[in-house]
C-alpha cells in the first residue's frame, strides 16, 4: 500500500517536471521564432538565444533522429517476431 502512495507521487512529479520543460522548451522557441525577428539586434534579450538559421536546423535534426529511432524500434520489434516464428515452425 505504502509503495503505490510513493509510485504515484514519484510518477506525478517526473509527468510535472516533463510538462514544465515542454513548457519552458515551447516558450523559449516561441520567442525565439516568432518575437526576436521584430527586436533590434542590440537589444540584451538578443545574446540569450542562438542564430536564426538554428531554429530551423535544429528541429530538422530532431525529426530526422526521432523517425531513425522509430524505425530502428520498428525494424528490431519485426526481426524478433519473424525468428520467434522460425523457433516455433523449427521446434514443431
Amino acid at each position: 500500500m505504502l509503495f503505490d502512495v510513493i509510485d504515484s507521487s514519484t510518477d506525478q512529479l517526473v509527468g510535472f517536471l516533463m510538462l514544465l520543460a515542454a513548457t519552458a522548451i515551447f516558450v523559449y522557441y516561441t520567442v525565439w521564432t516568432f518575437v526576436l525577428p521584430f527586436l533590434d539586434d542590440d537589444k540584451c534579450i538578443q545574446k540569450f538565444f542562438l542564430p536564426r538559421e538554428y531554429a530551423i536546423k535544429i528541429p530538422v535534426v530532431l525529426l530526422i533522429i526521432g523517425v531513425t529511432l522509430i524505425g530502428v524500434f520498428i525494424s528490431s520489434v519485426l526481426i524478433k517476431t519473424t525468428n520467434k516464428k522460425k523457433k516455433g515452425k523449427k521446434q514443431n
